[in-house]
Order: C-alpha cells, then structure tokens, then sequence
C-alpha cells in the first residue's frame, strides 16, 4: 500500500536544478522533492506521496494523523525494512536464517 504521509520538513536544498528536502516522517527520515510546493520551508509540513511533497499541513493535523498511522502499524508497513516485510509474512525469523544458514 502507498499513502500519502505527513512529515516535517528538516533540511532544503537545490540538487541539480531540483528543489529537495529532508523530511522526518516520525522518526523515518527521507529525500523529498519539493517542486510541486516551491514555497515549502524548513519547519512546515506537507504530505508526501511517493517521493513528492504535494500539499503543506497544519502541525497539529500532521501530528495527529503520524499518531493513528503509528498506531494501526502503517507507518512500519510504509517506511519498515522490506526484506523484514517479506520474511515475516512467509512466517521466517530473518535473523534466525542470517546466523543459521
């Protein structure tokens, strides 16, 4: 499943013409393009779907949907280790298979 998350905008910068961001997703930091919000600055939030900020949030309604995400396990479904992801539904403890191939 893709959502659209809120995060906090941390760092911009310019990276070959594109305007990126460092963006904490509550505790997940990742890369973000801003062109579709060219005025976005540090300390605001936006809600970002694969990659894109696409539209600036207020904090509190940021904050409260980071909350309920966290709560209902989407934002480990979302932002969580793959690899753990694909081990754990096929019912596998990955690092039981690393240190005992």
């Amino acid at each position: 499943m893709c959502l659209a998350v809120p995060g906090k905008v941390l760092d911009i910068e310019e990276r070959d013409g594109t305007r990126m961001a460092t963006v904490d997703f509550g505790g997940v930091v990742k890369e973000v393009c801003l062109e579709y919000l060219p005025d976005l600055q540090v300390g605001e939030y936006a809600i970002v779907h694969v990659g894109f900020a696409l539209q600036r949030l207020d904090e509190e309604s940021a904050r409260q949907t980071l909350e309920l995400f966290a709560e209902l396990g989407m934002l480990q479904e979302e932002f969580g280790d793959a690899w753990e992801t694909a081990a754990a539904q096929a019912g596998v403890d990955p690092v039981e298979e690393v240190s005992n191939p």
